[in-house]
C-alpha cells in the first residue's frame, strides 16, 4: 500500500472526537501553559522596559522611579516629548486610543530629537517600543531642551 491510502484508512477508521474527561484536561492545560508563557513574557517586558525607561527619564531630569508606576510612566513620557500627559490615560478608551497614539508617536519623536536622534528614529519607537526604549536607556546622548520645538513639560 502507498502512503497515502494508509493515511486515508487511518483517518476514515480514528475519527474519534474529544468528548472524554481527559481529552479536555489536555485542552485545559495546554491553554494554562500557554496563558502562564504569555504572562511571563509580559512581566519580563514591563520589567525590562521600565529599568531602560527610569534611564530615560534620568537623562530628561525626572525621578527614574516614575518608570515603575503604570499610567504615571506613559503620562510622564507624554509630558517629557511635549504633549499632555492626559492622554495617557484616555488611552484605556476605545477608539480615543487611536488619538492617544498619535500623541504617543509625537512624544517619542519630540523625546528622540531631544536625545539627538534624527527624525526617523521615531519609526522604531513606533514599530518596535522595546527596543526604541533600551537603546535611548543604553546610549552616551544627553539630553538638550533646545533640540526639539516642543517645550517639556515635566516639572
Amino acid at each position: 500500500m502507498t502512503f497515502l491510502s494508509t493515511l486515508a484508512q487511518y483517518t476514515t477508521t480514528n475519527t474519534e472526537t474529544i468528548s472524554s474527561a481527559e481529552g479536555y484536561a489536555a485542552i485545559a492545560a495546554i491553554t494554562a501553559v500557554s496563558l502562564g508563557l504569555i504572562v511571563f513574557a509580559g512581566i519580563i517586558a514591563y520589567v525590562v522596559g521600565a529599568i531602560f525607561l527610569s534611564r530615560v527619564f534620568k537623562k530628561a531630569g525626572v525621578e527614574g522611579w516614575i518608570a515603575w508606576v503604570p499610567f504615571y510612566n506613559s503620562w510622564k513620557l507624554l509630558e517629557i516629548g511635549g504633549q499632555q500627559g492626559f492622554w495617557a490615560v484616555l488611552a484605556i478608551i476605545p477608539l480615543v486610543n487611536y488619538v492617544s497614539a498619535v500623541f504617543t508617536c509625537i512624544s517619542m519623536y519630540h523625546i528622540g530629537k531631544k536625545l539627538g536622534k534624527s527624525g526617523t528614529f521615531v519609526l522604531l519607537g513606533i514599530f518596535l517600543p522595546i527596543v526604541w526604549v533600551i537603546w535611548l536607556g543604553t546610549d552616551k546622548s544627553t539630553w538638550n531642551d533646545n533640540a526639539s520645538t516642543a517645550p517639556s513639560l515635566a516639572k
